[in-house]
């Protein structure tokens, strides 16, 4: 294997070359022509095919939606369709939210900084936990171990630089004071004197770089099996006792479950010591820091321009989008099922559903083919290959049904208000499903996101509508074009039911080990070879990690 040509060969790959020839790298002879003729928009941090499809999309459904606010088209027979067009006009309607400035949001400021102790924030966390974000969280989820049920999972919230590993770039220092300014200046448009916004500034920076020092990379993240520890409730809550969570999950759930499965077990260690009484003020730092930063794009343009500067910092994006392009991304978000699934029935037929399921079966017979014609995998590991293979289940356009969580929405008179009643919906809606049976048929992606993705709880995998067009896939094309386009995307998805994540759950879900030894012991060997193949790629100023 020519290892040169894999990590780029002749040429700096960062810079397109027309005359890149593909046994000298491939990459430069498929790529340079696009590399060279492609342009970011200035509202966006990056382009891609995805990101062209993307923008197709955007346009289109912002001229939907815009035309169903106006009264210019008759509402689909889509469910609470009618909601996402009522939650869009107040998302576009800037007079309104300019001439509201802060007061929406008034209220929810002034509960925290109302908090004195620990005595009032346990006195009132139930409600707190429902509406504001915290330093952690919990999801309810199919258990890994067996996905008929669902199980209550413990996991820590996101840091305020994206991984731990940020914290280790020489920009880290910059990107960590533009947040501090940026929230500075939030939490003083929102009428806090300047001594007060800066130290609950200042304590949500103390209380982040302790979590830091805890938290699990994205690389240790990427080990799906290492985030499934469960522990009896008992245990979790002598390890929560500082914040009474046991006291909160007796509050969220009609009987507290018999265990909690912790995603990142060294930040549950520490959580006592990171959350009590001696740090309060650095825990009420961050509640407000982060409250501020999350309700400035739903408040007026003001607050919205002000929270941007982080996220120029962070990912090199230009400028804010439009109000009218805000407006449609807020909805989108907020109803993303909802408008999924009318894009789908509006621009994804059943003859193309039908042509892409074919080729899924297609490419499927040819990964049978592939498994029995392997050399070093024994007949009893083949065999529950293909088991799980065959039992695959396919999701192809938009879903069938909407969750029923739509329809407890609820558009109140602002758009802060609105989207921060859903939040609460929403998390009780999740909480509800604890002692329910799982429900398979659930769609993790919306009909309008360009994307797919592979479940292995559910062993299924999804293609939304939106990836289901040029240049992926076209029904008038050939299918040697579309095998070329989203052939390549339906494999790969394939794959990930047998990638050193999938390979560890069997054909219903569960987190089982099907392989022989011997065979499981090949598997790693060959994983590794993988990893130090791509290990140390340099691309640019990034230095690719092959885990």
């Amino acid at each position: 294997m020519n290892l040169a040509k894999i990590r780029g060969g002749a040429g700096d790959i960062t810079q397109p070359n027309l005359n890149a020839r593909i046994q000298d790298n491939l990459y430069l002879a498929v790529n340079s022509e696009w590399i060279s003729k492609a342009k970011i928009p200035a509202d966006r941090p990056a382009i891609s095919s995805f990101g062209e499809i993307d923008l197709k999309i955007e346009k289109e459904l912002m001229d939907d939606l815009a035309a169903f606010a106006a009264d210019k088209k008759d509402m689909p027979a889509v469910p609470n369709f009618d909601k996402a067009i009522a939650t869009y006009k107040l998302a576009a309607d800037f007079d309104k939210r300019d001439a509201e400035g802060f007061k929406p949001a008034e209220a929810d400021l002034q509960t925290l900084t109302d908090l004195k102790d620990i005595a009032s924030l346990k006195q009132n966390l139930a409600s707190l936990f429902l509406r504001f974000s915290f330093p952690f969280y919990f999801e309810v989820e199919p258990d890994r171990k067996n996905t008929k049920v669902n199980s209550l999972s413990f996991d820590r919230n996101s840091l305020i630089l994206p991984d731990t590993t940020s914290y280790q770039s020489p920009a880290s220092k910059q990107l960590l004071a533009v947040w501090q300014k940026q929230t500075e200046n939030l939490l003083k448009l929102a009428g806090v004197d300047e001594a007060a916004a800066k130290k609950y500034t200042a304590d949500a920076l103390a209380l982040d770089a302790k979590i830091v020092k805890v938290a699990k990379s994205a690389e240790e993240r990427a080990d799906d099996v290492a985030l499934y520890n469960p522990i009896k409730t008992s245990d979790f809550e002598e390890k929560t006792s500082s914040l009474d969570l046991g006291q909160l999950l007796t509050q969220l759930f009609d009987h507290q479950p018999e265990k909690v499965v912790v995603r990142e077990p060294k930040f549950l260690d520490h959580f006592n010591e990171l959350f009590n009484e001696a740090n309060f003020a650095e825990l009420k730092g961050w509640l407000i820091a982060m409250f501020i930063n999350k309700a400035a794009g739903f408040l007026s343009e003001e607050f919205r321009q002000a929270a941007f500067p982080f996220r120029q910092a962070t990912y090199g994006q230009k400028e804010l989008p439009s109000q009218a392009k805000e407006a449609y991304h807020t909805a989108n978000r907020l109803f993303s099922d909802v408008i999924g699934v009318y894009y789908g029935q509006t621009y994804f037929g059943a003859d193309a559903k039908a042509d892409v399921e074919d080729m899924i079966h297609r490419m499927i017979d040819v990964y049978e083919q592939r498994i029995n014609a392997n050399e070093w995998l024994s007949p009893a590991t083949k065999q529950k290959a293909i088991t799980k293979l065959r039992a695959l289940v396919l999701k192809i356009g938009y879903p069938d049904k909407i969750e029923h969580v739509y329809d407890l929405f609820q558009v109140e008179d602002d758009l802060y208000s609105t989207q921060a009643n859903m939040r609460e919906v929403d998390w009780k809606y999740n909480f509800a499903k604890l002692y329910k049976p799982v429900d398979r048929s659930e769609w993790y992606m919306p009909g309008n996101l360009i994307n797919a993705c592979y479940d292995p709880q559910r062993n299924d995998i999804t293609f939304p509508a939106a990836i289901l067009q040029a240049p992926f896939y076209d029904l008038k094309a050939s299918r040697a074009t579309n095998y070329g386009g989203i052939g390549v995307v339906i494999a790969h998805e394939i794959s990930h039911a047998f990638d050193n994540n999938g390979a560890k759950y069997d054909e219903f879900g569960n987190m089982k080990n099907w392989w022989t030894k011997k065979d499981f012991a090949e598997f790693e060997k060959r994983t590794q070879a993988e990893i130090d193949l791509f290990d140390g790629i340099k691309y640019g100023p990034v230095t690719l990690n092959g885990k």
